[in-house]
């Protein structure tokens, strides 16, 4: 495909502009004058804050909503496995395409990137990036998955060199980004509907890594088992970011997978000369993001809402152990939609000790996303786990009945926390109505 001036176009459309990155982007090109357009196959929050940009969203997935006059169509990846009857029709137009990531990796290009990359913890370490070079005046551009509380924003528009970006490892996404500065959080059994093993996960980062220019750094835990390998065709500096745990450090954000984030982020800092006292001060008064332990109210029953994003079973256990730091006698309810079926099935036994820092768990349908209905794995098989490790859990087969479960057993002081990469965060704000 030819290169694209994007200077010049002014017409853009996205397809699955509600995804929480391909919506960044769409917020960018708004932003800076171009008429955006797009569509999803639902509506939802994300959706939502595009149309108050004066962004028309159709709903469901056609050939027929593109615009014949469109000069550039954006589009997630998930539809090439999806619906790519949609990009030969796109083809046979002769619209200009190009992937989320391709857009990424454009913007990357011409920048000074600092890609935050790893299973977990991308997108909370990413916002208290952006945060930190924010409060000591850096002005950078950032994409991010989520909205950032103080601007209510996944996408910040600045001026200076500096892009800050979460890099998604997902069918090698990353690699179209070219990084100055690459964190590695962690490596961990993801995305096995795509990677064969953790052996073909590392070889992607190793590929990242090995991107990485004499004069830029890799900032990780080199010590861990599954980040060691990914370092040995390193051209570039490697920073610990364990030397950066200060004791000292007090978060917003419980559990030890924040303090190490807040520690990945203060390699950054350092590296780019921001003080530690900026930094610090900085990293404290973080409140997180939107869905990453995200405190919504308090039930009429005195039970306090929170939600949380995660989907992956290591997540569940570091947030639930984050959890029960805060709230050590308090009784925690879970309200868990399992995330596509391949993730279920490749993590099942997992799930089941994920839990533990949980009282009740309460287990959603499992929401598809992009995949077909499998029916060999089941949200009772989830339930069966947690069971069998001296859980108390149960499956719900709607939303309505989760919110009457939890009228009913919500009393003052329990905490109700809904997690999940789908839409289980509305089960929350239907009982904060």
């Amino acid at each position: 495909m030819s290169q694209i001036n994007l200077e010049k176009i002014k017409k853009v459309y996205f397809i699955g502009i509600g995804g929480i990155g391909v919506s960044a982007i769409a917020r960018m090109m708004a932003l800076s004058g171009k008429e955006v357009r797009g569509s999803d196959m639902s509506l939802s929050e994300v959706t939502h804050e595009l149309t108050q940009l004066g962004i028309q969203i159709d709903h469901g997935q056609s050939i027929d909503f593109i615009p014949k006059d469109t000069e550039l169509v954006i589009y997630t990846i998930a539809i090439m496995t999806f619906d790519p009857k949609l990009i030969e029709a796109l083809d046979a137009r002769g619209i200009p395409r190009k992937t989320y990531p391709e857009m990424l990796g454009m913007i990357s290009a011409d920048s000074f990137t600092i890609a935050i990359s790893g299973t977990h913890g991308k997108t909370t370490t990413t916002a208290m990036t952006a945060k930190v070079f924010l409060d000591d005046g850096l002005d950078p551009t950032v994409i991010v998955g989520s909205f950032l509380k103080d601007q209510k924003s996944n996408f910040i528009a600045g001026k200076s060199k500096y892009f800050i970006v979460e890099a998604c490892e997902y069918r090698r996404s990353f690699l179209n980004l070219t990084p100055t500065i690459l964190v590695i959080t962690n490596i961990d059994n993801d995305h096995l509907d795509y990677y064969k093993d953790m052996t073909d996960i590392q070889s992607a980062f190793a590929e990242l890594v090995a991107k990485i220019p004499s004069h830029g750094a890799v900032i990780c835990n080199p010590n861990d088992p599954n980040v060691a390998p990914v370092l040995k065709n390193a051209s570039c500096r490697i920073i610990d970011y364990t030397g950066y745990l200060y004791p000292n450090i007090t978060l917003k954000m419980p559990g030890m997978h924040n303090r190490k984030n807040a520690a990945a982020v203060s390699a950054v800092a350092d590296l780019t000369g921001v003080s530690e006292r900026i930094t610090k001060t900085s990293l404290e008064t973080f409140s997180g993001t939107w869905r990453r332990f995200e405190y919504k109210g308090t039930h009429s029953s005195g039970a306090l809402i929170y939600d949380d994003y995660g989907h992956h079973p290591t997540e569940i256990e570091a947030t639930l152990t984050g959890t029960r730091e805060l709230f050590k006698k308090e009784r925690i309810i879970i309200v868990f939609q399992p995330h596509l079926y391949s993730r279920t099935k490749d993590h099942l036994a997992h799930f089941g000790t994920s839990f533990k820092h949980a009282d009740m768990v309460i287990i959603l349908p499992i929401y598809p996303a992009r995949e077909v209905f499998d029916p060999s794995i089941t949200s009772e098989m989830v339930v069966a786990e947690i069971q069998k490790n001296g859980g108390i859990s149960k499956t719900v087969s709607t939303f309505d009945e989760a919110i009457t479960l939890l009228k009913k057993e919500a009393k003052k002081g329990d905490v109700i926390m809904t997690m999940g990469a789908g839409d289980v965060y509305m089960i929350g704000e239907s009982l904060l109505k």
